[in-house]
């Protein structure tokens, strides 16, 4: 069973798991290696460095429950698929149109609590996920009435959206199940596997980088995953999905805000007028919780 914790820390911990999480875009830009293979190597450094604490922690409290292990290797299945998928729509139809349907995620996470959870969603909900996608949008660079064609990268990327949405749906039960460090562990073990299939059936390579791109590899194991996930796994055991998701819409702006002194990539004033949007919209979002609706008490 999850442990308890009063709401600031889960909050606190949604937050610093947010900012973490932000820069992982920063190191996958720097690392030069294919998206799937920065996948594995991010998802199975961490599950390999947690290892023996989580067979430690094992012998300490027993072995997992049987629906905990069903949670945590579906959660995994979802997070490893929306990672390849993404990656590979990116491969095919540039970053930014597979990246922005891939931002509708918190849509059907709302749809998903509405209908799974049977959680009550006010009116401001939707509102606020509203003018936090429609900011998220913005500060893609999509240009308003400009014409575009969803090319088969960005049907990949709406494709990885409702895998993500299903990982954030799986995971909020999953921890009534699984304390935060084995739901954390279990997710990324299962996830590895499924990331390192899918690299040998795509026959991507899977060694031969340079020292530089091995430690940014690193970094987004040891540092994205084993800390920033792990952190948002904590939040995710003690508020609803319906709050977790909107509120990483924050990311890209978290992202752009790093990028511009560190890749020297800056954003427009109407990116950052789409950046306050999201803001507004995941403040909106969070006033409209229903309060009797609760993760774990």
């Amino acid at each position: 069973m999850p442990e308890r914790t009063s709401p600031w820390k889960a909050y606190l911990a949604l937050a610093a798991g947010t900012l973490i999480i932000a820069t992982s875009a920063i190191f996958t830009r720097l690392a030069d290696a294919p998206g799937s293979v920065v996948s594995l190597y991010r998802m199975g450094i961490a599950a390999a460095a947690l290892a023996i604490p989580f067979a430690a922690s094992r012998r300490k409290h027993g072995p997992l429950s049987r629906q905990g292990l069903w949670f945590g290797a579906l959660a995994g299945f979802f997070l490893a698929t929306d990672l390849a998928v993404w990656s590979s729509g990116v491969a095919y139809g540039g970053a930014t149109i597979p990246t922005l349907l891939g931002n509708a995620a918190p849509l059907w996470v709302g749809l998903g609590a509405l209908f799974i959870f049977r959680e009550k969603l006010k009116p401001t909900f939707w509102l606020g996920l509203a003018l936090a996608m429609l900011g998220a949008l913005v500060v893609l660079g999509i240009e308003f009435g400009a014409e575009f064609e969803i090319n088969r990268g960005g049907i990949l990327g709406l494709v990885g959206s409702f895998f993500y949405a299903g990982y954030m749906l799986v995971a909020q039960p999953g921890r009534q199940h699984l304390d935060t460090f084995s739901f954390f562990w279990v997710t990324a073990a299962v996830g590895s596997v499924l990331l390192l299939l899918f690299c040998l059936i795509t026959q991507v390579p899977l060694t031969g980088y340079s020292q530089q791109t091995y430690g940014y590899l690193l970094a987004l194991g040891l540092v994205v995953q084993g800390g920033g996930w792990m952190l948002l796994n904590y939040a995710q055991g003690h508020l609803p999905a319906s709050m977790v998701s909107p509120t990483l819409l924050i990311q890209p702006i978290l992202t752009a805000i790093i990028a511009g002194p560190i890749l020297g990539e800056w954003l427009s004033r109407s990116e950052w007028l789409g950046a306050l949007a999201v803001l507004i919209g995941v403040v909106i979002v969070h006033r409209s919780r229903v309060h009797t609706v609760t993760a774990a008490k």
